[in-house]
């Protein structure tokens, strides 16, 4: 009992004093911030740019990537191609100067045209150690200085992956725990290739995997979505969302606590109903896309069992989920960004419509971010509408960059860092507050 005791309040003091680390550091640790959610705490952020106008600094990157950098304190940490290689660097927050660049594996290739490389999935930082994962499963931990820390082959771990245009997901890193999906399989339901693994971010060895189970077939087994955490009530969830389910997990044990099911109907069982939206949390819920202008659906985080087409659904849309980019959950509304730049705004808790607008009529692969009262969506012509936070439209400034961009910004303590296929940029101006 007193091992137990002392245990207990080892944990809580560790779990307080990373609490306030946090607190401390201006961080936007993986791909969906500091909240996992797209939201950022910056009382100010940019609202006008362009190539020359309101650049802190633009540091030239060695090739193409979709992946989100991240941000602790003085450093960004992003991946990126470099020839047949595949590197994680680290560059000074200040002034855009390169600290450090690994190699953390070789063989990099396109896919799909110029929709990306195996740069794609994102880094992730705790302020002790950055880790990133590329698309053929090597994962390699570093510290902040840039020492190899340890590194494996999630592939030689878990299986040869199989998915039709490459691994894309990003990993989570939380409390010394570093949480993985693997979508994917040969199409044949009967074996069943997924996999949710959770690591030990200090060693990389295994602390629980568990098989993700639905019953897909042919492509639908495939996705390119990220987990993605969310709260409900105190109780700690991960999501996974593919292969036609949405499900949580108890990040603790790997045990399954919901699922979602419903989003491929069987009775009209589409073969390539693939997803690359992740959901997006917020307000006790979990908003589920699908894909080729499906449905989407909310549902509330307190569910447990098959909670397909019960009372947990909050609301469901017949059409027009989102193809690529999350939704975004704040303020009692979700803001829903189309493949084709239109943006959709409904209430959180309702669904109610209140507009539907086009923005830049251009491809947006990159997830809408919320900071200081505006919504920012990004095109894959380089192109950032922002938009006013809110039930009413308004379109607050349309910038410009002029290169190619698949990845989501990041803004942190006043300044929007954009990765584009040429270069890392820092943005900042005085903003409008929110």
């Amino acid at each position: 009992m007193r091992w137990l005791l002392s245990a207990g309040v080892l944990a809580i003091a560790v779990l307080c004093a990373n609490a306030v680390l946090a607190a401390e550091v201006e961080a936007w640790p993986d791909w969906r911030g500091p909240h996992g959610n797209g939201v950022s705490d910056s009382a100010t952020a940019p609202i006008a740019w362009s190539r020359d106008e309101n650049v802190a600094w633009r540091t030239p990157l060695p090739g193409p990537a979709g992946s989100t950098p991240v941000v602790w304190g003085d450093r960004v940490f992003l991946t990126s191609s470099d020839g047949p290689k595949l590197v994680l660097k680290a560059i000074a927050a200040a002034d855009g100067a390169e600290l450090w660049t690994r190699t953390v594996t070789t063989g990099d290739r396109g896919v799909r045209g110029d929709e990306g490389n195996l740069a794609s999935p994102s880094p992730v930082t705790d302020g002790e150690r950055v880790i990133a994962l590329m698309g053929d499963g090597r994962l390699a931990c570093f510290s902040m200085a840039g020492d190899p820390l340890w590194s494996l082959d999630l592939q030689d771990k878990y299986g040869r992956f199989d998915i039709a245009f490459g691994y894309t997901s990003s990993p989570l890193l939380r409390d010394g725990r570093l949480y993985v999906q693997m979508i994917h399989g040969d199409g044949n339901p009967a074996t069943q290739e997924a996999r949710v693994a959770c690591l030990d971010a200090a060693t990389g060895d295994q602390v629980w995997s568990v098989k993700r189970v639905t019953g897909a077939s042919r492509e639908c087994e495939h996705a390119y979505t990220s987990p993605v955490f969310a709260n409900a009530g105190d109780q700690l969830q991960l999501i996974t969302h593919g292969a036609d389910f949405t499900m949580a997990y108890d990040p603790a044990d790997g045990r399954e606590l919901w699922r979602l099911g419903g989003l491929n109907p069987p009775g009209n069982y589409h073969p390539t109903l693939r997803f690359v939206a992740t959901p997006g949390v917020g307000d006790g819920m979990v908003v589920i896309p699908t894909a080729k202008r499906g449905p989407i659906l909310a549902v509330k985080t307190t569910g447990q069992g098959d909670i397909t087409g019960s009372d947990k659904v909050l609301w469901q849309l017949p059409r027009d989920t989102p193809d690529v980019p999350t939704p975004l959950v704040h303020g009692g509304l979700v803001y829903l960004c189309s493949e084709s730049g239109t943006l959709t705004c409904v209430d959180a808790q309702t669904g109610e419509r209140f507009y539907r607008k086009r923005t830049t009529a251009d491809r947006h692969r990159a997830s809408p971010v919320y900071a200081a009262g505006a919504v920012y969506l990004t095109s894959r012509g380089g192109v950032v509408t922002v938009v006013r936070a809110g039930k009413q439209f308004e379109t607050v400034a349309t910038n410009d960059l002029g290169e190619p961009v698949s990845s989501t910004p990041v803004i942190v303590d006043g300044t929007l860092y954009l990765r584009s296929f040429e270069a890392l940029y820092a943005i900042r101006d005085s903003g409008v507050g929110g």
